[in-house]
């Protein structure tokens, strides 16, 4: 099958992305906004970007509802902060709680049944139940496309780290048998890192090392 994804609906250009696409690591964001009030969201279109200097990045669409922008991505546009709190295993239910569509001043810690723990360097709380925490600041936010389907991709230079001890190899390394993180398919599919397959890359031809 050849398509040309200006000739099928972004309904159908989303299931053969978010079904090929896979699988991807989940941004859980929390926020706050003008107000300080909490707010929470997971995005399954998420990533890091660089370590020098550390940056993530996470894309938050258009709600297809009502056509309207999410909170989180009104709430970082206003302070230009937020925390990626990294989903695992146990977390999976109360992550899936806090996906739902609610009003700003609903509260996703409190209906997911999570802890807010204070920041170190911002002002959005952290999930006290993730063992990683990644503390940022807004660097850019860039508006591809403001209709349903569409979305803001939001780069976050990272300005400080929580990591469990529980979860660590020396000082750099995560075992992830201990973290144990979700992933995420399509439709309401997720998956668990239980088979990894290690290969050594290829020596360098050209310039510097591995």
């Amino acid at each position: 099958m050849e398509i040309n994804p200006t000739t099928i609906s972004y309904q159908s250009v989303y299931k053969i992305m978010t079904g090929s696409i896979l699988p991807r690591p989940i941004g859980w964001i929390s926020s706050i906004d003008s107000n300080g009030h909490p707010n929470l969201a997971p995005f399954s279109f998420f990533n890091a970007v660089c370590s020098n200097p550390p940056t993530v990045l996470f894309c938050s669409s258009i709600r297809g509802s009502d056509g309207k922008t999410k909170d989180t991505l009104n709430n970082v546009r206003a302070t230009n902060e937020f925390v990626v709190n990294i989903v695992t295993e146990e977390l999976l239910q109360a992550m899936n709680a806090s996906s739902i569509e609610a009003p700003p001043d609903f509260d996703e810690f409190n209906y997911a049944g999570l802890t807010l723990s204070p920041s170190v360097r911002i002002k959005p709380p952290r999930i006290k139940e993730s063992p990683i925490h990644y503390e940022c600041k807004v660097k850019q936010i860039i508006e591809i496309s403001d209709q349903p389907g569409g979305a803001s991709i939001v780069i976050g230079s990272i300005v400080h780290i929580h990591v469990d001890d529980g979860i660590m190899f020396g000082n750099d390394k995560i075992n992830l048998t201990a973290l144990k993180p979700i992933g995420r398919l399509m439709g309401s599919g997720y998956c668990r890192v239980t088979d990894i397959i290690e290969i050594e890359r290829p020596n360098n031809i050209i310039g510097g090392k591995k």
